[in-house]
């Protein structure tokens, strides 16, 4: 025997929808003395005879009722019905749905939308479903009582269909939900098929040329393309955004113009007004790469938000980092959890990692190096993710190639192109305002700080004073820490006729303050290559348990020398890697004496 089907009506249905002789799920709605009246939805409502109740009810209780007839009046005769299996289908009104986009024009009328639920937040009052088609983004509210959950069988991810009248709430464009139902399986291909087309049109990066000219980032094109379209995407479907960056000014260069791009497309992609702030999350690494503690604070944010908030898991975006062995661990976290991941980066890369990457650039992949920065690379893909904020972040280039020290041509021709608002000068002391200030936030992403830091906070007097006044505290503080340092640095000349100059950066200099001891080791290394012109020089600072290195004129390969010592040295837990010629290292600390020694062995065997 078949199961009974129970009908659902939907919010939008009328009397039309209702036929003779059909069973339908409905709520007790009052009581008088000849009977108990019942809604079938917020439109339609009906009358059991007292002789045809079999149960006895509360109100808003649901109810199962047969209709027995429907008079001329409309009024609509029922009996209650009490099967023990059944079936329950829904009923909406056969209307032709509108797009997001175009509900600015139905205010005050009801309208049917169909799309994919991409967040259920749970408000003290109402529930707040945001929905995304293909068009656009939208929220719609729906209220059963003041923090009780509408539409508990709707999940993220479901395609719906979604009835309400437009309503305007606080200058943000609302529909107020007067059913919602899950689409039957072939009807919700059909409309995911439709999403999804006309998100990957709209996701497709407009053809630009870019700033300068470069062989190098024409090769990586296809590669900038691809990410700007994977960002595009995870705003236009609502999708949360944490980018991971290097705690330096290239990184930050490189994640702000980003950030620029991303926040402003949210603002204009509807949907809540401050969906820049939970859509989107900037966080500055201390390492040079994704490590076990950032994707531990990443997954967490992203598991609580998905629990409380309905969001979806995030995308990851890695900058100035990502591209090597280093990064592995937590890019299998990344794979346990489905998310997604691409790295924009310009140290050399493993090409272990991409097997864990939807997304990849970096300019060893086509024949360039480390000369083209992370913020060169951030700032091109910004535009090609929002055109619109080009004029704001195109001096970032600039400032990325001067506090990175690279030496690639492109360095120059963005210098040619910030000028003469920014000269090198000022390029310079943006990038050390840059470092200075993120030493002391930390963790923390310092949105406004930074934004004023690089002129981007709308008042170019108060970025002024204010990178006057970081620049003067930095070298202030570098001077002294290099009064402190200079004194007791060692030298010695390799075999290959290098310069090593060696500083104890844990015993000679100060601790817990700015320069930390990899800007201090790079402080001290520009001062030596001045006083050295055309001379191979390589400087290595080192702690108990770590070591940092710079190189000029001695080709080094860092990343393989890591490896290396890594299997020689049994017991010494060696890690590390960065560039070619600047790198970090990492070891056990009663090891030091025996990982240094093999180091610079291997120092002097680079060639000149």
């Amino acid at each position: 025997m078949e199961d009974m089907i129970v009908y659902r009506l939907g919010g939008n249905c009328d009397l039309e929808e209702v036929e003779e002789g059909k069973t339908y799920l409905g709520w007790v709605q009052g009581f008088a003395p000849f009977g108990v009246f019942v809604q079938l939805n917020d439109r339609i409502k009906g009358l059991v005879h007292k002789s045809n109740v079999k149960v006895q009810h509360s109100e808003r209780d649901p109810i199962i009722v047969r209709v027995i007839q429907i008079r001329s009046n409309g009024n609509i005769d029922l009996e209650e019905v009490t099967p023990t299996v059944y079936q329950t289908q829904n009923v909406t009104k056969k209307t032709t749905s509108v797009l997001l986009s175009d509900i600015g024009k139905k205010i005050g009328r009801t309208v049917l939308v169909e799309g994919e639920v991409a967040q259920i937040k749970q408000t003290s009052g109402p529930t707040i479903f945001t929905v995304v088609d293909e068009s656009g983004t939208g929220n719609a509210a729906a209220f059963i009582e003041a923090g009780v959950r509408a539409y508990p069988e709707v999940e993220l991810g479901d395609i719906v269909g979604l009835t309400g009248e437009v309503m305007q709430r606080n200058n943000q464009l609302q529909i107020e939900a007067a059913s919602m139902t899950v689409l039957e399986p072939e009807d919700a291909a059909r409309v995911r098929g439709r999403i999804d087309a006309a998100l990957d049109e709209r996701a497709e990066p407009p053809e630009l040329p870019f700033l300068i000219e470069s062989e190098v980032l024409e090769a990586l094109r296809p590669q900038m393309r691809q990410v700007a379209k994977e960002i595009r995407k995870a705003v236009l479907t609502a999708r949360p955004i944490i980018l991971r960056h290097h705690a330096d000014a290239d990184g930050i260069c490189a994640a702000v113009a980003i950030e620029q791009a991303v926040t402003a497309l949210l603002r204009e992609s509807g949907g809540d007004f401050d969906a820049e702030y939970f859509l989107f999350k900037r966080s500055p690494s201390k390492a040079p790469f994704y490590e076990i503690e950032d994707i531990t604070r990443d997954l967490d944010f992203a598991l609580k938000d998905n629990a409380r908030y309905g969001q979806k898991m995030p995308m990851i975006l890695l900058m100035d980092n990502g591209s090597t062995d280093e990064d592995i661990p937590s890019l299998k976290v990344t794979r346990i959890y489905d998310l997604p991941v691409m790295v924009v980066d310009h140290h050399h890369p493993d090409e272990s990692v991409d097997e864990y990457l939807i997304g990849h650039v970096n300019p060893y992949h086509v024949g360039g190096d480390y000369g083209i920065t992370a913020g060169m690379l951030g700032t091109e893909i910004a535009r090609l993710v929002n055109p619109a904020v080009e004029d704001q972040i195109q001096h970032l280039p600039a400032i990325a190639g001067v506090g990175d020290r690279s030496e690639a041509p492109e360095r120059t021709r963005y210098l040619a192109l910030a000028a003469p608002e920014y000269s090198e000068d000022d390029c310079r002391d943006i990038a050390l305002a840059l470092d200075y200030e993120q030493f002391w936030l930390r963790f923390s992403d310092g949105r406004e700080i930074v934004k004023d830091i690089l002129n981007l906070g709308g008042d170019p007097g108060r970025h002024e004073k204010f990178v006057d006044l970081l620049v003067e505290e930095a070298n202030r503080a570098i001077e002294e820490q290099m009064e402190a340092i200079m004194p007791h640095i060692e030298s010695q000349v390799l075999p290959n006729g290098a310069h090593l100059f060696m500083l104890d950066v844990e015993l000679f200099a100060h601790r817990f303050t700015f320069p930390p001891p990899g800007k201090t080791s790079g402080e001290v290394h520009d001062r030596l290559v001045r006083e050295r012109p055309g001379e191979p020089v390589v400087t290595l600072g080192f702690g108990p348990d770590f070591a940092v290195l710079r190189s000029r004129g001695v080709m080094m390969n860092i990343p393989k020398m890591v490896r290396e010592l890594h299997t020689e040295i049994v017991g010494g837990g060696v890690s590390g890697g960065g560039h070619l010629v600047v790198g970090s290292i990492k070891f056990v600390e009663g090891m030091r004496d025996a990982v240094l020694e093999s180091l610079i062995q291997k120092i002097g065997e680079a060639p000149i």
